[in-house]
């Protein structure tokens, strides 16, 4: 099977559906949130690294886990000195602020379990960075937060073994700010579709 994207870890933990229209449809739409968070990246995306008091920080590198099957790419890694070695701290930047779901903390967790694979070494937390506070969200990576990453991994595993889209996420406000809520068409999946074609028939015949 190929390799799940990081971003998808945040795509399955806000909407399961969402991520299989983006990842195995291949279908997507810009809107206003996904514009803003396009700009957000750009300085990200250009990558390179540098030292700042004693810290090295590295822009757009590239991320993988064979044991959970990711790859990606970290917006930034902050490897922090310590006694013993760097220890490996990802930021990842979003646009807007702090959410009530932990999708966006799943998507740096996932980041972090890469990190862990790859450097041998504890990755115990990290950041995100949200445009509109302009502010630093620490999350530490505790065991409640890895296993839900690694559940949406297996779930999003699933998904895209079967090549089935899931039904759309019973939490209906996630779909008033999604930009494929016109391609996703959740409120026709929840018809009956022996109503809505005795609905369609008796307006045909009136």
């Amino acid at each position: 099977m190929e390799p799940i994207p990081l971003s998808a870890i945040q795509h399955a933990v806000y909407c399961l559906r969402q991520a299989a229209l983006i990842h195995l449809e291949r279908l997507w739409a810009e809107n206003r949130f996904t514009a803003e968070g396009d700009v957000l990246h750009a300085v990200a995306d250009k990558g390179g690294a540098r030292r700042t008091r004693g810290v090295r920080r590295v822009l757009s590198l590239p991320l993988a886990s064979q044991r959970l099957n990711l790859t990606g790419v970290a917006d930034l890694v902050e490897f922090q000195p310590g006694p013993d070695g760097e220890t490996a701290f990802p930021v990842e930047y979003k646009r807007g602020k702090p959410k009530l779901h932990r999708a966006d903390e799943a998507q740096l967790c996932a980041q972090a379990l890469c990190l862990e694979e790859m450097t041998g070494r504890s990755v115990p937390e990290g950041a995100l960075f949200y445009a509109q506070t302009k502010r630093r969200v620490v999350v530490p990576f505790d065991a409640t937060l890895r296993a839900l990453t690694e559940q949406s991994v297996t779930d999003l595993a699933a998904v895209f073994a079967s090549r089935a889209t899931p039904p759309p996420t019973p939490h209906k406000s996630r779909c008033k700010a999604c930009s494929l809520i016109d391609l996703c068409r959740p409120e026709t999946h929840a018809r009956p579709v022996k109503q809505w074609r005795d609905r369609m028939l008796a307006k045909a015949l009136a």
